[in-house]
This record gives structure tokens, sequence and C-alpha cells, in this order.
């Protein structure tokens, strides 16, 4: 099997200027590209929404080697509801941690050097107190499942993943495709899953010839695929081709081949004044002020 990469996970934003803040002023990460589109994604990139949207990719630094968040906002929603799906993601940096206590963002302490925080939105960071040893801080993103052996059977025996550790007594499974990279931690929390409106997607790259491999794969043993092979533009840039897959319990899984999201996600060092360009010009929370309605729920 050839190299494949987690690449990122995608958060639904409806307060799009207070998340970009706490990205880069409390987590210390920085825009790395910023694209606007006006109209849906054909893989549902931006959640089951036609109207106009855009995608944020922020990070500690490129997206060939570190793992990073992808912020979609819709412009119509106002709000998504959290269910019990996505239960953080970790990041080491004693940076971060300082930054929080100066901004007097809410904190805090589990235990010993752990502490919690939440982005705007309710998703929680879990921000461990010391100097990352890695280059890229983002350790784990942790994911809730109902059953453990299914989940852990699925990501292992048929997307390849590596089981780095096993916690039975915490129903806890760590497990990734390279040791440098970011992990994905499976939590047994014995109950169905609720993936509210505000559910995510975690990010993989694989060699583009192993894609349809990958489909042939799931359609084989029965699993669900959300979105069959296809090739998605963004206006200016590369070309993807991706796969949409769903695990046992619901959980959205975008494979994309390396090649040409290697080229897509280039660092555009205008990536910042674009975002700040856009949030300048966004006038849709005025609109639904002044026509004295509620911007919808999704």
């Amino acid at each position: 099997m050839g190299v494949r990469r987690a690449l990122h996970f995608v958060f639904k934003v409806a307060d799009r200027a207070q998340t970009v803040r706490f990205y880069r002023e409390v987590l210390g990460m920085r825009v790395l590209r910023h694209e606007e589109f006006e109209e849906g994604c054909k893989a549902t990139c931006n959640g089951p929404y036609d109207g106009k949207w855009s995608k944020t990719m922020v990070g500690y630094g490129p997206e060939d080697d570190h793992f990073v968040a992808e912020l979609t906002y819709n412009y119509g929603v106002g709000d998504y509801r959290l269910g019990n799906d996505f239960l953080g993601m970790t990041v080491v940096s004693h940076q971060a941690v300082s930054n929080a206590q100066k901004l007097e963002w809410p904190l805090k302490e589990i235990s010993g050097g752990i502490y919690l925080v939440e982005a705007p939105g309710g998703y929680k960071f879990y921000l461990e107190d010391r100097e990352s040893p890695k280059p890229d801080p983002v350790l784990k993103v942790t994911l809730a499942v109902s059953s453990l052996p299914r989940s852990v059977a699925f990501w292992s025996k048929l997307l390849g993943m590596k089981i780095y550790q096993e916690d039975e007594p915490q129903q806890r499974v760590l497990l990734g495709y390279a040791e440098d990279q970011c992990k994905l931690e499976l939590r047994g929390i014995g109950q169905a899953m609720d993936h509210g409106t505000a559910f995510g997607r975690i990010a993989f790259s694989c060699p583009k010839e192993q894609l349809l491999d990958i489909e042939a794969l799931m359609k084989k043993e029965n699993q669900k695929i959300l979105t069959p092979f296809v090739s998605l533009d963004t206006p200016g840039k590369a070309t993807v081709e991706v796969v949409i897959l769903a695990d046992p319990d619901g959980h959205e899984i975008c494979f994309v081949g390396d090649e040409g999201f290697r080229e897509l996600s280039k660092v555009d060092p205008n990536g910042g004044k674009l975002l700040d360009e856009a949030m300048a010009a966004d006038r849709s929370d005025e609109w639904f002020a002044k026509h004295k309605i509620a911007k919808p729920s999704a």
C-alpha cells in the first residue's frame, strides 16, 4: 500500500470572525489558504447546503507535513447543533495555553498540564502545556464510537491503519498511518451516535490510483460510500479526485488523491488577506437583522 497521510478535520463554523480569532490568537495557527464558493460542493464538503460558502485552512505549517483544520462557513446558517461524535482535538503547545490565559479565554485544567478549551460552536480542544517534540503540535483527533471492536476492525483492516496504543479499560485505541503523523483516537461510548448538524469529516490522502481500489473494497465489504469517485474543481487552483466514505458509526471520511492535493494545498501567502476581506464584505448578519429574522439554524 502506498503512503497515506492524515490531512485535516472539517469543522462547520457559524461565527466565522470569532472562530478565526480563536485559531489565530488562542491556538496560534495561521491561515494557509482561503477560498470562496458560490454554490455547494459536489462532495458536500460544506455539508448538505447549496448556497454560498467559504473554506479556510488553518494550521501550524504547510499541509504537506502538518495536520490542519478546515473551517467551512455557510453564509446562510446561524448555528449548528453538536452531537456526541466529536470528542476533541489534542494540541501540544505551551504557547496556546499561555495565549488563552492572556486573552482570558475560558480554560479548565482537567489533569496535570492538560487544559480543556472550547472553540466557538463548542468544539473541544485539549492543550498539553509543554513544548511539542515534533514540528506539528497537533497530536490527535478523538472520535466517539458505539462499538470499539467493530470500529477498530474497520479502520485497521479495511483502511489499513496501524494500531499504536490500546487501552481496553478506558475503551480507547490510537491509530495512524505513520509515527510522525497526527493520530486518530477512537473511544467507545457504548451508545448510539448522534452527529447533530455540526458533524465533521476527517481527510486523508493516498496515491490517486488507490481511490478506485478503496471504493471497490468498500462495495465488496458492504460499507457505506457517501460520494463515489469524483473530481472537484477549485477556481484558479488544481482539480482533485476524492472518494467519501462513512465508517460504521457514520463518521465521514474523505480520501483524496495525493498528487492533486499537494498542488491544491500549497500555502497561499495572501490567504489571510483574502479571509479578512471576505469577512469584511460579509453582510449576511446585517441582512437578517434588517429583516428582523434570526439566521436559520442548521
